[in-house]
């Protein structure tokens, strides 16, 4: 039974439509603006009149919505090309999943059936520096001003796409003194003007030609009107609900780097001959490609498993976390084993084998570490008493 039976014929069809565009268009180019670290705008452009920005978008909004599974693959598809494309469409598509279930009518009307085209994209902006994932400790405050908007100070880190996003989700204080501290958090749809600065690029291992950046905002002013869904307090709620979408994509993330290298290495396997025979037959090298394959599809299965949780209404935190730890470690034993497999070309830059070792990791420290995800799983597991209550 292939992944996609599980599918509709309308869901498969996108997948094979994102996979032909990654083998015809991506992996071609992929070497060059890897190595040069160039913002890849002419394939952010096909992916727009693909359609894979609207995938999280309803369609009264202008969007082309695919169930979580199906969006799950499609992610994987686009990160066995470049995890970096995968990247560029992540944050943007937590971001609307924040406003489809929390925004008012108003902030749906505005902002949606542009991000549904990749027109406006989108990014979240949580990470602060000294913060990582304690985000209930964070800094940036937004006091009211006489307007009644608000006046925002702070800084936030590790933000991709800041420069090209022209709408950030901005997690904020809006009562620093609540207690507990969740309570006075809210999320800002704010645009980029006056008072907010995108600085310098963060330099980075891997997860090149997509910007991560860092900013920092001076007086910044928002509108009454940008709190999602137009009550204070709610952000931390509200962002612990999207992070559930975010987690499943970094894992689906995780799945194609560890695909790509699979694959990569399999090819070679065979292609390769050492002592009169192809690598694949010595025992050492098949068996770490039986561990790959069957760890890669363990890691497929848990973030499906979760992915149909999440399309069926169901909180996932604990297994959106499952998916994030078990895909990401996996990701990233894969890569390491196709570097093994290659011997002295896994550690070229001729070869992608050394693209996927660096990229790995990423998803192991994104979007809350894997020692975090440990605790969300634990913390649930206690509450729910056990896996299956």
């Amino acid at each position: 039974m292939s992944t996609l039976d599980a599918l509709s014929e309308d869901e498969q069809f996108v997948v094979r439509t994102v996979r032909e565009f990654v083998d015809k268009e991506v992996k071609p180019v992929v070497q060059e603006l890897e190595h040069s670290n160039t913002y890849p705008e002419a394939l952010i452009e096909q992916m727009k009149r693909l359609g894979i920005y609207g995938l999280a978008i309803p369609e009264e909004y202008g969007g082309n919505p695919v169930s979580m599974p199906c969006f799950v693959l499609v992610t994987e598809e686009l990160s066995r090309g470049w995890m970096s494309l995968a990247g560029a469409m992540g944050s943007h598509t937590v971001v609307a999943k924040l406003l489809v279930h929390f925004g008012t009518e108003e902030q749906k009307r505005r902002y949606l059936p542009q991000m549904a085209t990749g027109k406006l994209r989108a990014t979240m902006a949580l990470t602060e520096p000294g913060g990582g994932s304690d985000l209930q400790a964070m800094r940036t405050t937004a006091r009211r001003d006489a307007d009644g908007g608000y006046l925002v100070g702070g800084s936030k880190t590790w933000i991709t796409n800041s420069r090209r996003a022209g709408l950030i989700a901005l997690m904020c204080k809006t009562d620093p003194g609540a207690s507990p501290a969740h309570k006075g958090i809210s999320i800002l749809l704010a645009e980029h003007g006056p008072g907010l600065t995108v600085s310098r690029d963060l330099p980075k291992l891997g997860y090149k030609g997509v910007e991560t950046c860092e900013l920092a905002f001076d007086d910044y002013r928002c509108p009454a009107d940008a709190v999602l869904g137009g009550v204070e307090g709610k952000g931390f709620g509200q962002m612990m609900k999207g992070l559930e979408t975010g987690r499943l994509q970094v894992a689906a993330r995780a799945l194609g780097v560890g695909r790509a290298a699979l694959e990569d290495s399999l090819a070679y396997a065979q292609e390769r001959e050492a002592f009169g025979k192809p690598i694949w037959q010595h025992q050492s090298i098949g068996h770490y490609l039986a561990d790959m394959a069957t760890s890669l599809t363990a890691a497929r299965q848990l973030t499906l498993h979760a992915a149909r949780e999440a399309e069926a209404g169901r909180r996932v935190d604990m297994e959106a976390g499952m998916a994030k730890l078990f895909a990401s470690e996996t990701g990233m034993q894969i890569a390491l084993n196709a570097v093994r497999i290659h011997g002295g070309y896994g550690y070229s830059t001729e070869f992608d084998v050394e693209r996927y070792f660096r990229d790995a990791p990423l998803m192991i420290v994104g979007e809350g570490t894997n020692e975090i995800q440990k605790n969300v799983i634990a913390a649930q597991l206690v509450k729910r008493g056990g896996i299956e209550a």
